[in-house]
């Protein structure tokens, strides 16, 4: 197994994360306190700690967007990135970058979309046919 990320970061309210991450993403709830919550955020650690949350400009030109940044995100095998991207239009999810094919028959073709979270941190979530194109170039 390679390693898995830890990141953390500020949200606004922990119930309206717990709602999005728990009930929309569908990441399972790990430790807690009155002031940080850990999510299984596909198989990674996910720190949401009370405070601020980073200031975003919409300056990273990636394909045929200007996208959000920071941003975090996962990438996930196509048929899960499908179902994710179901389960958000279900559940309806606002996307800033609706789900999308970038860089269409180019090395690294994938999926895309971004939305935010309810504190206006901004996630792409990526979906690759084969894992071995994620760096291709």
């Amino acid at each position: 197994m390679k390693s898995l990320f830890h990141l953390a970061f500020h949200v606004k309210d922990l119930d309206d994360a717990r709602r999005f991450y728990g009930d929309v993403l569908g990441c399972e709830e790990g430790r807690s306190t009155d002031t940080w919550v850990d999510f299984d955020f596909f198989g990674h650690q996910l720190s949401l700690h009370l405070g601020t949350p980073f200031e975003v400009t919409r300056t990273g030109k990636v394909g045929n967007h200007l996208v959000l940044m920071p941003h975090m995100g996962v990438v996930l095998r196509l048929a899960d990135w499908f179902a994710l991207a179901e389960r958000l239009e279900q559940k309806g999810v606002r996307f800033d970058i609706p789900p999308v094919v970038r860089f269409e028959g180019e090395p690294g073709e994938q999926r895309t979309m971004f939305f935010l979270d309810p504190s206006g941190n901004p996630i792409e979530v990526k979906g690759f046919a084969d894992f071995d194109s994620l760096f291709a170039r």
